[in-house]
């Protein structure tokens, strides 16, 4: 995916799921959660071991399906287990799928694509961002 394109998804993209979401701030999906929050966007954490705590004032939810509908699905998972959230993200509708930096799923890529949804891989929307030349936070509409 270019640059132009991951772009565009990030201008168009209102609502996150964020598979893996933690509640510990040491962890990369605790920080990328919390840039997502800054930068305008609806997150919604998705880990069934938080047992519907909160991640930055965010309740989390045991599923992907609890967190309907969905514009993007980011996917803090090993890429072994990639390929079954993104199933499940083009099940429910998903417009678009993020892997992040080190997952990588092809067959999972294709299925995506074929089903007519975005899918990013190996890519970190706070790494993209600037670099990218995007706003500090989404304007409305865009």
């Amino acid at each position: 995916m270019s640059n132009d394109q991951v772009r565009d998804l990030l201008l168009r993209t209102r609502r996150i799921a964020v598979v893996g979401a933690s509640d510990k701030p040491g962890r990369p999906s605790n920080g990328v959660f919390s840039f997502l929050l800054g930068r305008g966007y609806t997150a919604i954490p998705v880990n069934p071991a938080l047992g519907g705590r909160s991640v930055h004032g965010m309740q989390s939810v045991a599923s992907l399906e609890d967190a309907a509908p969905l514009d993007m699905v980011d996917v803090f998972r090993r890429s072994e287990d990639a390929g079954a959230v993104v199933d499940e993200a083009i099940r429910l509708g998903a417009k678009s799928v993020w892997l992040q930096l080190g997952v990588w799923d092809d067959a999972a890529a294709e299925r995506a694509r074929a089903a007519g949804v975005t899918i990013v891989m190996d890519r970190c929307p706070v790494i993209e961002w600037g670099p990218l030349g995007l706003p500090n936070r989404i304007p409305a509409g865009a």
